[in-house]
């Protein structure tokens, strides 16, 4: 309970500060039933390229962990329940010259307070797409990738990430931008980001899941304190999603070593109290608990299916 000396002084909420998504995570996974709490990567220290040219010079290329429309795999839209079946296994390509339907019901994102309805608060091309043609950037690189969300260390850093790397070598591209959504999603995308540095390309993760980014060890990270779901921005707010994007582009050029991060100024709204909501177990009961825990057993399954048809 925040005090009246804190209201005072002007403090805000205790509860207005970055989510503490592994904690959430762990106790969520253990209420629901499994007893066996996720290792989340972690690394004290990130690989490092600085840009080899000017922005206005360079190839910049998009990493996302959205998953291409199916129109066989059932709900996929704005407010569908977590739908498994929409899962993708495989690193995949996309055309950057059209537009992509991609959507985000295949993972954990926030959805009481993601809206799902715009893409471009999860994948930035249009965004991208007026950089270029701004002159803030070169050119947008012609493919982006699709990087699986992956509980599997082993399988991102043997098996997904190298073969991004090996598409975005041969694409030349000068710098990437990789863009989570879920919880899992941002250990993938600083995975993948990581090897990206390893291999001389200078990235930048845009998300939402501080403590995840950072202990995995991010090379730069671009902060936005907002719902999961919403890391290139706000939904249907151009200048929110172009200042984002710009933010991002600044830290590639300005970064002055590893783990840098820098946080956007945008809030999501000004109390915070969906900060409190986001698998946060003290707010469910045992029954909601129960149906949860039936649920995700019935994805898994549906997954499970996709996974060996992949």
């Amino acid at each position: 309970m925040d005090s009246p000396v804190s209201d005072a002084l002007g403090f805000v909420p205790d509860h207005d500060q970055p989510i503490p998504y592994m904690q959430r995570t762990r106790d969520y996974y253990i209420a629901i039933g499994y007893t066996t709490p996720y290792r989340w990567a972690h690394y004290n220290d990130a690989p490092f390229t600085r840009l080899a040219k000017p922005l206005s010079q360079a190839r910049v290329a998009i990493v996302t962990t959205a998953a291409p429309f199916q129109p066989d795999k059932g709900d996929q839209g704005p407010g569908a329940a977590y739908n498994g079946s929409a899962k993708f296994y495989q690193v995949y390509d996309g055309d950057t010259s059209v537009d992509n339907d991609l959507r985000i019901s295949h993972i954990g994102y926030d959805r009481k307070y993601t809206t799902a309805t715009d893409p471009g608060t999860w994948f930035p091309l249009p965004a991208l797409r007026r950089a270029a043609a701004a002159g803030r950037i070169g050119q947008v690189a012609p493919r982006f990738w699709g990087a699986p969300t992956n509980r599997s260390h082993r399988v991102t850093i043997d098996t997904d990430a190298p073969e991004i790397v090996r598409r975005a070598l041969a694409d030349q591209v000068d710098a990437v931008v990789v863009v989570p959504n879920c919880p899992v999603c941002h250990q993938t995308s600083t995975l993948t980001a990581r090897a990206l540095e390893e291999a001389g390309i200078p990235t930048v993760v845009m998300g939402c899941a501080k403590d995840i980014v950072e202990f995995a060890g991010a090379p730069r990270f671009m902060f936005s304190d907002f719902p999961l779901g919403n890391s290139a921005g706000k939904p249907h707010d151009v200048a929110s999603q172009d200042q984002t994007l710009e933010l991002a582009l600044r830290l590639l050029e300005s970064a002055p070593g590893p783990q840098t991060t820098m946080k956007s100024p945008l809030r999501w709204n000004e109390d915070g109290m969906w900060k409190l909501d986001y698998n946060n177990v003290a707010t469910m009961a045992p029954e909601e608990l129960a149906r949860r825990r039936a649920e995700f057993d019935r994805q898994k399954e549906l997954a499970r299916a996709n996974r060996v048809s992949a």
